[in-house]
């Protein structure tokens, strides 16, 4: 082979290879969820914890944040749901989407929306509580619940759905534009 065609072959190779890392807006990687406040396969605090249903938490939302988004994220969802609760669906703890793309973290109480914490345009589906916001963890006396928070990088901009939409129909338009998903689990029990 000519040294041409391998000094072309070494720079098309090295061109691609620079290229992958800038693929992905978070600057390579996979995506990640992280948090101050719950820590992966660790109980979870009081604060964090419903009041009311036998609980007395303090019901705030906890502090995430993410990096490494893929391309093409044009919105994220953060999903709660608890697959414990004895109701044969689980429990929908929070439910929030068409957070823009830009935004790479939620402060802690984010998900009172008396607070008016949650980026412009973000909004905070019906909850198994019957209502939007976030409702902590309150299973009954027993083993304790896994409680997933689950990000998604989303290939639309919003979600098209009815305002009083179920968890469970946002959850399915959720994976149906789904690019990638981090994860992060938390247990409690009483």
């Amino acid at each position: 082979m000519s040294g041409a065609w391998m000094a072309g072959a070494s720079l098309a190779a090295a061109v691609i290879m620079a290229a992958i890392p800038a693929a992905r807006a978070g600057g390579g990687g996979k995506l990640t969820l992280t948090s101050p406040d719950i820590a992966e396969g660790k109980t979870i605090a009081a604060a964090q914890v419903f009041n009311g249903f036998g609980c007395s938490g303090g019901n705030i939302s906890p502090a995430l944040s993410w990096s490494n988004a893929p391309a093409g994220t044009k919105s994220f969802a953060l999903l709660m749901h608890d697959p414990d609760a004895p109701t044969g669906s689980g429990w929908w703890h929070w439910v929030v989407y068409n957070i823009p793309p830009g935004v790479s973290s939620l402060p802690a109480g984010a998900g009172d929306p008396k607070k008016s914490l949650l980026p412009a345009g973000t909004i905070q589906g019906r909850t198994d509580f019957g209502t939007a916001g976030y409702g902590g963890p309150c299973p009954p006396p027993g083993k304790p619940h896994r409680y997933y928070l689950r990000l998604y990088a989303l290939k639309v901009a919003k979600l098209e759905v009815p305002a009083d939409s179920t968890a469970a129909l946002i959850g399915f338009n959720v994976n149906a534009a789904s690019l990638e998903k981090a994860e992060l689990m938390g247990l409690y029990g009483r």
